[in-house]
């Protein structure tokens, strides 16, 4: 019997990637409505949310909207470096550039979300079916506009400030008290911040709320020196994009030990362009589980991208219990370098359905790609309508993987599948994938153990012109196009 869930969990986390494809021929242990998990769920939630609450009621929220909105010098650290876009600012003449002076990315491509269901309740009380083919009408690009409210946060700021440009915050625990409004950006200065934070306040599909580290991987996020939580950021909001950091979890101090880099429980999410990496490896295997990037139906999130992130050493070596990217909902999987993953290195389960996975690097890992359902929170029909194409998968133990329940409207096309030592692709239902490369992907500098591999394709690689433009990313990892005229490569890098 479901248990209906009203509250958000802290202890859910530990218990998200329970499943392994090790364990999919069998049980993978007790559903979110074992009595006794439910008991420990309700006391751990009504302490840490109840005393989240108490500490941001002291903030003044408006007086440091207000504030936020001045008109300030720069302080010469919040520059946008490192993406594929144009930098502009209002002194610029952009139409629709804010007067605070506040850098703006503007990408080559815009953002085109068009939800299933555009309004979404702040706390959602029902699962979403999405009813959409494997063919969505969503354009998954990144873009951050000019937005209304915006704060700062720099590794020498003060929490007693007012989070403004001149006078930026110095944590993301803070900012996250602040940043409570639709149409905010949070821009955070190159430094070292603390981990374990928890975000909840909902954007709107108008209005989203913008997480951005203004230096690519710049901002970088690490285990506090005592840590109370396994997560380095735990977000529930609606409608967030979370953009450009850096997480890294290799050195953990006291107290619990991370086992999970980004997770996000909301719904039209948008996690891009971030370094997850060193997540879980020094925790004990067992069931409870661990990801680098977790996207998660239990609270009913619904349609997150998961886009252009590099995410590599997540999870002790041989550990089938701990993902790379790890979806239960639906949403887009694209354009994302994936290796060293002591399971899968891309991972639907749960109820999942209604995924795009497209040109993706993934090597090194127990499985490439894994798509399944099974253990159920709302949903028992199986992983369906999940499109898989462009997707290079090299050097694991196993290959692509139907495991669990799977439907029949499924499609693998044009992938490159080579060497993976246990098979190469299994699908199930009489499924069979078309335009499959079976060579080589010779890449520039390929290692499966050193600490920084040249994934980037030779010339000569047989993924170079190979893919299709079905659901393709409109640029490479790097920032270059894809189009008619560049061709589709497979894979997270164009040649």
């Amino acid at each position: 019997m479901k248990k209906l869930v009203t509250f958000a969990s802290d202890l859910r986390l530990t218990t998200l990637l329970s499943c392994s494809a090790a364990v999919l021929l069998t049980a993978c242990g007790g559903s979110v409505g074992d009595a006794g998990q439910g008991v420990q769920t309700a006391a751990a939630v009504a302490s840490v949310d109840a005393s989240a609450a108490n500490s941001a009621a002291t903030v003044p929220n408006e007086a440091d909207a207000a504030q936020a909105q001045a008109t300030e010098v720069a302080a010469g650290n919040f520059e946008l470096v490192g993406y594929d876009a144009t930098l502009t600012t209002a002194a610029d003449g952009v139409q629709g550039a804010a007067t605070d002076g506040a850098p703006r990315l503007l990408a080559s491509v815009s953002v085109v979300k068009t939800p299933r269901n555009p309004t979404t309740p702040t706390t959602p009380t029902a699962p979403t079916t999405p009813t959409t083919p494997a063919a969505p009408a969503t354009t998954s690009t990144l873009s951050i506009p000019a937005t209304a409210i915006n704060y700062y946060v720099a590794s020498n700021g003060s929490d007693t400030a007012a989070g403004t440009k001149a006078a930026p915050f110095k944590t993301l625990a803070r900012a996250a008290k602040a940043a409570t409004k639709a149409g905010t950006t949070v821009w955070v200065a190159p430094g070292t911040y603390a981990g374990g934070i928890k975000t909840t306040a909902n954007g709107t599909a108008s209005s989203r709320i913008y997480w951005v580290s203004t230096t690519k991987w710049g901002a970088r996020i690490v285990p506090p020196s005592s840590s109370s939580n396994a997560n380095a950021w735990d977000n529930r909001g609606n409608y967030v994009s979370i953009v450009g950091f850096d997480v890294d979890g290799s050195n953990a101090g006291s107290g619990t030990k991370w086992t999970s880099g980004i997770y996000t429980g909301g719904s039209y999410g948008m996690i891009a362009d971030n370094h997850v990496h060193h997540v879980a490896k020094n925790i004990p295997c067992t069931s409870g589980g661990g990801s680098a990037i977790g996207v998660d139906s239990y609270y009913h999130g619904v349609m997150t991208d998961v886009v252009s992130n590099v995410v590599n050493d997540i999870g002790p070596t041989g550990c089938t219990y701990v993902q790379g990217i790890y979806v239960s909902t639906s949403g887009t999987i694209k354009n994302n370098l994936v290796y060293r993953v002591a399971e899968a290195a891309i991972h639907l389960w749960h109820d999942a359905a209604n995924v795009i996975i497209t040109n993706n690097t993934v090597t090194n890992s127990g499985f490439g790609i894994i798509v399944g359902g099974g253990d159920y929170y709302y949903s028992t029909a199986g992983a369906n309508n999940v499109f898989v194409a462009n997707n290079l998968v090299y050097a694991n133990k196993y290959g692509i993987s139907e495991q669990g329940k799977t439907g029949t409207a499924n499609q693998y096309r044009n992938n490159l599948v080579y060497q993976n030592s246990t098979y190469n692709i299994s699908l199930r239902n009489g499924l069979k994938d078309t335009g499959t490369v079976s060579s080589n992907p010779l890449f520039a500098g390929y290692s499966a153990t050193a600490a920084s591999p040249n994934f980037h394709l030779t010339s000569s690689s047989p993924a170079v012109g190979r893919g299709i433009a079905t659901n393709a990313y409109p640029v490479d990892l790097d920032g270059k196009p894809r189009n008619a005229s560049t061709g589709y490569d497979i894979g997270a890098y164009q040649h």
